[in-house]
């Protein structure tokens, strides 16, 4: 879909930049990351249950969500068997990944293409391994879209710690092509389904827009702006959504 060169500056004047969330905003992983760490904690002579899962290790990091769960269970891990047990999960998941495919969120797919045409700025800040955002998105066709990519790797503090965030709009501002002029927090979006994703997010100022897939909208109380979907989104409806006034 083609927008006019005013509705593009009209967004463009509110929100100038958007950074994603991965899980469970551009993919729809969330199970299958439940299913393979509850793998590998079962090889370790360990039962993760799914209440545990999605109350305590949705959206953390694997390296965390595993210290969290052992440290639970009353085990210290050494960084050694971390780095093992997050490695292993990895290896599960690409494996899983190079077989099935991706399962793409509806709607983030044209979403994406209809900001990138738009000519706003791209990223994505997330807990997932920078091999697994990529492979995401050359499936979609769609990686020459994003401008940053913050991986679980980049770093050291997961959400709801606004590490991420913060480097995202840093790579922002300072990767080419370079804006025109800075790129200031409140002038860019960020999507995401889970709390401590809103919470980081707003920690480093800047706009939010929750997606009530993961969490029912209730629960994604910190966002400034909610959405039952992404399909349907474009830049029309963002600007609707975020414009301070006529």
């Amino acid at each position: 879909m083609e927008y006019s060169r005013a509705a593009a500056a009209r967004i463009r004047a509110v929100l100038r930049a958007i950074l994603f969330d991965f899980n469970g905003v551009l993919v729809d992983d969330e199970p299958i990351h439940f299913e393979l760490l509850r793998q590998v904690l079962a090889e370790e002579g360990h039962q993760l249950d799914q209440d545990f899962y999605w109350s305590r290790l949705l959206g953390v990091p694997d390296r965390a969500a595993l210290a969290l769960f052992l440290r639970d269970r009353g085990e210290e891990p050494s960084a050694d068997r971390l780095s093992r047990l997050t490695a292993r999960k990895a290896a599960y998941y690409q494996q899983r990944m190079w077989r099935q495919g991706f399962p793409i969120v509806p709607g983030a797919t044209e979403l994406i293409a209809s900001l990138a045409a738009a000519g706003l700025p791209l990223g994505v800040v997330s807990g997932a391994l920078r091999d697994e955002i990529e492979m995401a998105l050359e499936q979609i066709g769609l990686a020459h879209c994003f401008k940053t990519i913050v991986a679980a790797e980049d770093v050291a503090e997961g959400k709801p710690d606004p590490e991420g965030y913060r480097r995202g709009l840093r790579e922002l501002n300072s990767l080419p092509p370079l804006p025109a002029r800075l790129l200031h927090p409140h002038e860019v979006l960020a999507i995401e389904d889970a709390p401590a994703g809103l919470a980081a997010a707003a920690a480093a100022g800047l706009a939010t827009l929750g997606l009530a897939k993961t969490y029912s909208a209730g629960a994604l109380g910190g966002a400034e702006r909610v959405v039952a979907s992404l399909e349907g989104l474009e830049l029309e409806s963002l600007l609707a959504l975020f414009s301070p006034g006529p």
